[in-house]
C-alpha cells in the first residue's frame, strides 16, 4: 500500500474495542460513554480485515484499544491474527495498560503474539491511582511478571506529563532495566476532551529526559527499530533501549507507514486528523472488492503530517476523539 505522498504503509493498528477498565486523565473524561455493541466489529469482522490488510502488503499489526484485553472473544481474535504468519504477516503486537494481563499473557503467547506494550507512567502507587483514576498498580506489575514468563518481550510505554511524574523517570529506568524491559517515553497529544489537561502538562522529552542528560548520562542513538516512531537510545550502564516518540516537538510525519483502524471500522488515515474511510459496510458487504476500493480511498487522502501544535498553543483538541476511539 503506497499512500498519495509516495509513503509504504505496512503497519496497521487495529482496535477491538472502545471500552477500558481504566480512565487516564490525559485519555478519557472519568465518565466517559462507550458505543453500543452493535457498533462495534465482530471477531470474524476485524480478522476479515487483518486478512485484507495482510493481502495488500501490511507486515505489521498491533491490536489496540481502549483495552484490548476485556474483549471477551480476545483469544479467538489472537489466534486468527497470528495464524496470518502463513500469509506474509511478520509480527503481531498488542497494547494494554496491565491490569488483565496476569490472565492472559499464556494465551497471547500461544496465539502468536510476540510483544507486549504495557502503559505505565509511574511506579508510585498513589501516583498511578490519581493518573488513572482508581487503579491498582499491583495488577499492571503481577501482568508483567506473567508476560516475561511466558515469553513475551515486554516494553513499558510512559506519557511525560510535567508536574505530574518527572520525578519517577530514574525510578522507571531502574524498574526496566532490572527485567530487560525497553522503555518508550511519550509525548502528550491533545486529543479529545481532555486536550486543554495534556496541553497544561505537556513536556517536550528533551526537558523530560534533562535530569539523565545533565547528570552526564550521554545517550547514544540505536540502531534498534520495531516499525514505529520511535527513536531508540542506548544508556550509560544500562541493558536496555530507551525510546523517545515526540510528535510535537520532533515531527515524524514524513516517516509515517501506518494508519489506525477503530473497533467499528473507521480507518483514520493519520492520529491527528479527521480523513478516514468507513470499511465497516464494505466488511459487511463481503465484498472483497469493495474492502480493497475502500482502502485505496483512505491512502488518497492520508495527509501529509498532524497539526498538534496548533492545537497545543490554542489549548483545543486537535482532533475530537479520544484516543481510546481511535485505537491507541
Amino acid at each position: 500500500m503506497i499512500d498519495v505522498h509516495g509513503r509504504r504503509i505496512s503497519y496497521v493498528r487495529m482496535s477491538v474495542t472502545d471500552r477500558c477498565n481504566l480512565r487516564c486523565t490525559y485519555c478519557m473524561p472519568a465518565d466517559m460513554r462507550f458505543l453500543p455493541r452493535p457498533e462495534l466489529l465482530t471477531a470474524d469482522e476485524i480478522v476479515l480485515l487483518a486478512e485484507a490488510f495482510v493481502a495488500r502488503g501490511v507486515t505489521r499489526i498491533r491490536l489496540t484499544g481502549g483495552e484490548p484485553l476485556v474483549r471477551k472473544d480476545i483469544g479467538q481474535i489472537v489466534e486468527q491474527i497470528g495464524a496470518l504468519r502463513a500469509r506474509g504477516l511478520e509480527e503481531v503486537t498488542l497494547t494494554t495498560n496491565g491490569v488483565l494481563l496476569d490472565r492472559h499473557a499464556a494465551m497471547l503467547a500461544a496465539g502468536g503474539v510476540e510483544r507486549v506494550n504495557v502503559s505505565l507512567d509511574t511506579l508510585d502507587p498513589e501516583q498511578f491511582r490519581a493518573i488513572t483514576r482508581g487503579g491498582d498498580i499491583g495488577q499492571v506489575l503481577a501482568g508483567i511478571e506473567a508476560a516475561r514468563s511466558a515469553g513475551l518481550a515486554v516494553k513499558v510505554n510512559m506519557v511525560a506529563q510535567r508536574g505530574v511524574n518527572e520525578d519517577q523517570l530514574p525510578a522507571m529506568i531502574d524498574y526496566c532495566d532490572a527485567r530487560g524491559i525497553d522503555l518508550s517515553l511519550i509525548e502528550a497529544m491533545p486529543l479529545g476532551p481532555e486536550a486543554a489537561s495534556a496541553s497544561d502538562s505537556y513536556i517536550a522529552l528533551a526537558d523530560f529526559i534533562r535530569p539523565l542528560t545533565d547528570a552526564g548520562d550521554a545517550l547514544a542513538p540505536a540502531l534498534h527499530r520495531t516499525g514505529g516512531p520511535a527513536r531508540y537510545y542506548a544508556l550509560p550502564g544500562k541493558s536496555i533501549r530507551l525510546g523517545l516518540i515526540s510528535p510535537l516537538s520532533r515531527n515524524f510525519c514524513e516517516g509515517c507507514n501506518r494508519v489506525r483502524v477503530t473497533a467499528t471500522g473507521r480507518v483514520y488515515m493519520c492520529l491527528g486528523r479527521e480523513d478516514h474511510v468507513d470499511l465497516r459496510g464494505a466488511v459487511r458487504s463481503g465484498n472483497s472488492e469493495a474492502i480493497d476500493d475502500a482502502i485505496d480511498a483512505g491512502l488518497r487522502i492520508k495527509p501529509l503530517a498532524h497539526d498538534f501544535l496548533t492545537a497545543q498553543r490554542e489549548r483545543t483538541a486537535a482532533v475530537s476523539r479520544t484516543m481510546s476511539e481511535t485505537g491507541g
